[in-house]
């Protein structure tokens, strides 16, 4: 397509002039005189065969050519200056759009974005958290990590790791659970899953008490609640080893249960960028660490 002739000084002055409704202050900005800015928007006008202010004795008022003219303009400018701003060292920045789990964004992705952006500084990550219940076409996502078994429509899905789901409390609740049957006696926190802890108690060998009371829509929130004194929470203690290690949280048994794991999806319509590589392949060997440490971890135990 050829286009004809634009004439970018002149457009360029007038979205300025727009925005600041005065000549000068235009001038100012684009470091040309007020003569300058003025000449360019009356050529402009020219071209055009409308006028696109009214000259005022405190300044302009912009007619409703102007007005018709100025947000494809600014919308012009502004993905240029967008353009060229995510060139950097004689790389282009790309922008990858994941979305997460908030129970595995803060307790297992965060702590490792650093080495991410170490590693690929032309990557701008936009990171945005859910509750496992994501559109990833209609948020525009490039990829999203969720939990589940793997089984999604038209979803591309690479599995990244388990993580089980035991007991945890803090320590002055520890201290009153001396055996399982114990749990029984405590606030159950729950989240939205209604199996899990049947199937905790079914883990090690007991009933199920009935069930009642709060239940969370995710493990962060449930976990904050426990630390509050709250309740018993079953939640991954991997996603938590911090607020383990720091003796916030206490995890009494060694009894666990999995009711799947961590995927990395995208679309299958979405064709990969250079971006989404790094990532995928960052994500993935990240993930075979976490694998490999818990592994470790449990033959220890």
């Amino acid at each position: 397509m050829v286009r004809p002739y634009l004439p970018l000084n002149a457009l360029r002055a007038f979205e300025a002039a727009a925005r600041h409704l005065s000549f000068t202050r235009a001038a100012i900005e684009l470091c040309v005189t007020q003569a300058a800015v003025s000449h360019q928007v009356k050529l402009l006008e020219q071209r055009l065969g409308v006028t696109l202010f009214r000259r005022l004795p405190r300044g302009l008022m912009i007619t409703e050519e102007g007005l018709a003219l100025l947000p494809s303009l600014q919308e012009s400018f502004d993905r240029m200056a967008d353009m060229l701003e995510r060139f950097e060292g004689g790389h282009v920045r790309e922008v990858l759009k994941l979305g997460a789990v908030g129970t595995l964004a803060v307790g297992w992705l965060l702590p490792r974005l650093h080495d991410f952006r170490e590693k690929y500084p032309f990557v701008d990550l936009r990171l945005s958290t859910n509750n496992n219940r994501v559109d990833i076409a209609a948020e525009g996502l490039d990829y999203t990590i969720k939990f589940g078994n793997g089984a999604w429509h038209d979803i591309e899905a690479e599995a990244l790791f388990e993580a089980p789901l035991s007991v945890l409390c803090i320590p002055s609740i520890a201290e009153q659970l001396k055996s399982p049957e114990d749990v029984a006696h405590q606030t159950l926190l729950r989240s939205y899953r209604a199996d899990e802890w049947p199937s905790w108690f079914e883990e090690a060998g007991l009933p199920s008490p009935p069930l009642r009371g709060m239940v969370f829509d995710s493990s962060v929130l449930m976990v904050e609640a426990a630390i509050q004194g709250a309740g018993v929470a079953l939640a991954p203690p991997l996603m938590f080893s911090r607020q383990i290690a720091a003796g916030a949280l206490e995890q009494p048994f060694e009894i666990y249960i999995s009711k799947g794991s961590y995927w990395l999806i995208r679309l299958k319509s979405r064709p990969t960028t250079p971006a989404m590589e790094m990532f995928r392949n960052w994500l993935v060997a990240q993930a075979e660490d976490t694998r490999m440490s818990e592994n470790a971890t449990r033959l220890k135990v």
